[in-house]
């Protein structure tokens, strides 16, 4: 057996582990290893290996191995079942895996879809996610959704710059189908609730500068954050976090639910911006704007401002009135100088 059917071979063994465990349950070494049809021994690997990449497994003696809570586990299937058929026609290919480095790199190899239609992939671990300016991206096994989609516009839409705030209308619009209330956006990426951060979205551009523009969209969204995941967060990069769990509590969709409504969302959005541009998602956009009025500091390469946030122009720059003058700007590092309106977070996503 050559290495990349090996390296095929174990994936699928790693991912119907997880599928035997993911109940939460006691399950038998003995028992799994009749079920995967591989010795005591092999299901001993698998569990170490699951365990470093982040998969939290207990094992008992003369009880076996079990998960250390029930897990949601990401399902080509349910998500493929959940879309209607328009959009299902749209999408070329659904990606399901259980480990990569960076959904947005697995896509970005892979050839450009046609113009309206999109392929997606969604990972239940990122290796190297990455957020805005290289930052990383820390998305415990099962804990999020990491995913991304590619799309290729025929020619440059009006007001292109903007793409990521109609990425981020389109996040809270598929979040708001399940009732998610209080949801923000804060220029020019991130998804906010209650001055936390709950998502973030990472845009790249594929190809030339003119004619047919190829782009692969990444978001990530907080489902179920574990505490110490947070308090790490909050230790190193002065980010508080939220997830969608907290928003919702017991109306929390399924992953594959929210997946489906992003493929949904995201899809009629970038149509739409196809066509019209910015100006049909503005309005809402400033609606979900959570900078609106503060006072906020951007620190744009060795230059730091200091002024009042009004909104975004239509190209999606952000707009600050610095000692009574308007400026635009079309890329900073935002924070609020205010704690008591948000906290000061790290930009970036997925």
């Amino acid at each position: 057996m050559d290495a990349p059917s090996r390296a095929h071979q174990s994936e699928a063994r790693r991912r119907r582990l997880v599928a035997l465990l993911a109940d939460g349950g006691f399950h038998s070494g003995q028992t799994l290893a009749r079920k995967l049809r591989m010795s005591r021994g092999g299901i001993w690997k698998l569990v170490q290996a699951l365990r470093e990449m982040g998969v939290q497994i207990e094992s008992l003696p003369r009880q076996g191995y079990r998960m250390a809570h029930p897990i949601d586990l990401l399902s080509r299937e349910e998500v493929l079942a959940s879309l209607p058929p328009e959009t299902r026609a749209k999408l070329i290919e659904l990606d399901v895996l259980l480990t990569v480095d960076s959904t947005n790199r697995y896509l970005g190899d892979l050839a450009a879809p046609e113009p309206g239609r999109a392929r997606v992939c969604v990972a239940e671990v990122q290796t190297a996610g990455r957020g805005r300016r290289g930052r990383s991206w820390l998305a415990p096994f099962a804990s999020g959704i990491c995913f991304s989609m590619a799309w290729q516009f025929a020619e440059l839409p009006p007001g292109f710059p903007a793409l990521s705030l109609v990425v981020g209308v389109a996040a809270v619009r598929a979040l708001e189908r399940f009732d998610a209330r209080e949801i923000g956006l804060k220029w020019p990426n991130d998804l906010v609730w209650q001055g936390r951060k709950l998502g973030g979205i990472l845009i790249e551009m594929r190809g030339e500068s003119a004619g047919p523009a190829h782009v692969i969209i990444g978001i990530g969204i907080n489902m179920r954050m574990p505490a110490d995941v947070r308090i790490e967060l909050a230790k190193h990069h002065a980010v508080l976090v939220a997830d969608v769990h907290e928003v919702l509590r017991e109306r929390c969709p399924s992953r594959n639910a929210l997946i489906a409504a992003l493929i949904e969302e995201l899809t009629k959005a970038l149509e739409s911006f196809a066509r019209q541009g910015f100006d049909g998602f503005i309005d809402q956009w400033r609606m979900l704007d959570v900078l609106q009025h503060a006072s906020v500091k951007i620190v744009n390469g060795d230059q730091t401002v200091f002024g009042i946030a009004s909104g975004v122009d239509r190209d999606g720059a952000l707009l600050v009135e610095v000692d009574g003058e308007l400026r635009r700007f079309i890329s900073g590092e935002v924070s609020v100088r205010k704690q008591e309106v948000m906290p000061p977070e790290m930009d970036g996503i997925a």
